[in-house]
């Protein structure tokens, strides 16, 4: 279950990717991996990762990184790049096991970069008895899937599969997978993990090695691309995540009327890009960082933002050549390709604790991150609760000064942020609208905590003369209507949950003014005051009263001495909704996950209607 944004908690560390051209055996890099010790015999391990926001890419490289520590290497690798066909030959190598971290998105689905893997998987074969295995997973019907089947396949389990729920700790519940995956992994291959652990207890590692470039001319430089050099400037479809389209804004308007809070309606100009979308797409976008964060961050590091950099794998057999598109900018670096505005986490703030120079400053980074129950109650009233960034650290331990290039390499990639498109192609073919509330928040410790996405759109104002530009790329969904239009639904999503219902709701009103026949739409809507936050009521009023919608419900929490929600409305229109469910009718929830889909549920179980189908989003 989704909200209109999507937040992203995903966090990309250093580590080395194979990206194999597509359909190639990856098996190639394996001979290159092996023991960085003594012991002749090779131990690899190849770690696949099925990824859409970062998070299961950066748990893979966490996991390659401990596989280095430990007197390993590993590759990391993208199943989307592979030929999986090689997969049941890694048992043939001595010593190798594989992992798979895997997240699910959307309504059980497979990430964009494990589909074909996905597919590979559904084919009946058992060709996989010599693999060794174990998986880790978030969001977990894609991960369970994917660890049924290679048991099925005949691969060996080497550790039990984990389990981590974004909707709870997520962090916690990689940590502790972790820590009891390497004991049995370590194991098995007769390695002391005591003495390599005295061994590394006082070590700084680095992974990518700082290169000043002067006199470079500025068309060598990447200035905020994703991947391929000038690919903003030539802007060849088709576009996607490594290849966004710079759309320009045509509209830029607040819906709210009043109140200190906002909320924005952006239309984006798609005309001549080839892409195509449906009502119920999600939109993704790259935002970039506040600049005076960055400018904040340079200043407590003396660093000149503006020096042009690379930082190098120091591992040359390694294809993965950089931690993000190299050369570039301090500033381009912290304002397009790192996270400088999330949460630490524990493993950043360890290896940066090497570098306080207060011995108080140290002892207490290196206690907070520990595994202890303490240590994670510290963790989470001195980071998690008030929001500390990077920035904020650094502010409040001024002992603490890591070179800006080893924090670079340390940071995760700042993530494109996905939104529910608001529009319907039908009635806008040439356009993609976003609905997005703007995030800004006063954290414990009195900072303002700003939203990295929202905040960047909101200066980005159309103005004549000027064509403002964002980088965007089109992600499909499973979250359609029913496909025959006279199929009655109810769509409930209060605040900017409403969004991709805007969509749906175009579409029926297309259909209708065609003269096709259309199911009755039953929406519950909610927002705190009429006279403040009701988005896109005429709008809504319209189609009440042509029909497109035919029953209309709205709630206003705080209009009224007792607060009135969603649920509430639901609660009084019961027989209604059951009247729907029991004629076929679909149910779509669009907003928060854990209260909206459990009443939804509830109102459905209560029922025990075997007709109705339930889309969440």
């Amino acid at each position: 279950m989704r909200s209109a944004l999507h937040q992203n908690t995903s966090k990309c560390f250093n580590y080395t990717v194979c990206y194999t051209a597509n359909g190639q055996c990856f098996l190639v890099l394996i001979p290159g991996l092996g023991c960085l010790g003594d012991t002749p015999q090779r131990k690899s391990i190849a770690i696949f990762y099925g990824s859409q926001t970062g998070t299961a890419e950066e748990f893979a490289g966490r996991l390659s990184k401990d596989a280095q520590r430990y007197g390993l290497k590993a590759l990391v690798l993208d199943p989307e790049e592979c030929d999986m066909e090689e997969l049941a030959r890694m048992g043939e190598i001595d010593n190798a096991m594989t992992i798979f971290v895997v997240a699910t998105y959307g309504e059980g689905d497979p990430t964009d970069n494990a589909q074909e893997f996905y597919e590979w998987l559904q084919n009946d074969r058992d060709d996989l008895d010599c693999l060794h295995f174990t998986t880790y997973e978030h969001y977990n019907s894609m991960g369970r899937f994917v660890d049924k089947r290679l048991e099925e396949m005949g691969a060996k389990r080497v550790f039990e599969k984990g389990e981590g729920d974004d909707d709870g700790n997520l962090e916690e519940d990689f940590v502790r997978w972790r820590e009891a995956f390497w004991p049995a992994v370590l194991s098995k291959y007769n390695i002391d993990i005591r003495e390599i652990k005295r061994r590394l207890s006082s070590c700084i590692e680095r992974q990518f090695k700082l290169v000043f470039l002067k006199d470079l001319p500025q068309d060598k430089l990447y200035t905020g691309e994703m991947n391929k050099l000038k690919s903003y400037i030539t802007q060849r479809p088709p576009f996607d995540a490594k290849n966004p389209f710079l759309a320009p804004i045509l509209v830029n308007r607040e819906l709210h009327r009043a109140g200190n809070r906002s909320c924005m309606h952006i239309e984006l100009d798609i005309t001549g890009s080839k892409i195509k979308y449906d009502a119920g797409d999600h939109v993704a976008v790259y935002p970039t960082n506040d600049p005076e964060l960055v400018e904040k961050l340079g200043s407590l590091l003396n660093v000149d933002l503006d020096a042009v950099i690379s930082l190098n794998n120091t591992d040359e057999d390694s294809p993965k050549k950089h931690p993000f598109p190299c050369p570039t900018t301090y500033r381009t670096a912290l304002l397009h390709y790192v996270d400088i505005a999330s949460v630490v986490k524990t493993h950043v703030l360890r290896e940066l604790a090497e570098y306080a120079k207060d011995f108080e400053h140290k002892e207490f980074l290196m206690n907070i991150t520990d595994t202890t129950d303490q240590a994670k109650k510290q963790y989470q009233e001195w980071v998690l609760n008030p929001h500390r960034h990077v920035v904020a650290v650094l502010e409040d331990l001024p002992s603490l000064r890591p070179p800006l290039d080893h924090l670079l390499e340390l940071l995760p990639r700042l993530q494109c942020r996905y939104y529910s498109i608001s529009s319907s192609p039908k009635m806008y073919p040439n356009s993609i609208h976003i609905t997005a509330v703007l995030v800004r928040w006063t954290t414990s410790a009195g900072r303002v905590q700003n939203g990295v996405a929202t905040n960047w759109l909101s200066t980005k104002n159309p103005r004549e003369g000027e064509v403002c530009r964002i980088p965007i790329f089109v992600r499909k969904t499973q979250f359609r209507l029913p496909f025959k239009s006279v199929t009655p639904v109810i769509m409930v999503g209060p605040g900017t949950g409403f969004a991709p219902f805007r969509g749906f709701i175009q579409d029926r009103h297309i259909q209708k003014s065609s003269g096709k026949a259309i199911g009755d739409i039953m929406l519950f809507f909610g927002c705190r005051n009429k006279n403040e936050d009701y988005i896109y009521e005429d709008e809504l009023l319209s189609y009440s009263q042509d029909g497109t919608i035919a029953k209309l419900h709205v709630a206003f929490s705080r209009d009224q001495e007792k607060k009135v929600y969603v649920t509430n409305l639901m609660a009084e229109n019961k027989e209604s909704i059951w009247n729907v469910l029991d004629n076929g009718g679909h149910i779509y929830v669009c907003g928060d996950a854990r209260i909206m889909g459990r009443d939804v549920h509830k109102c459905s179980r209560d029922h025990q209607s075997d007709q109705c189908a339930c889309s969440f989003q």
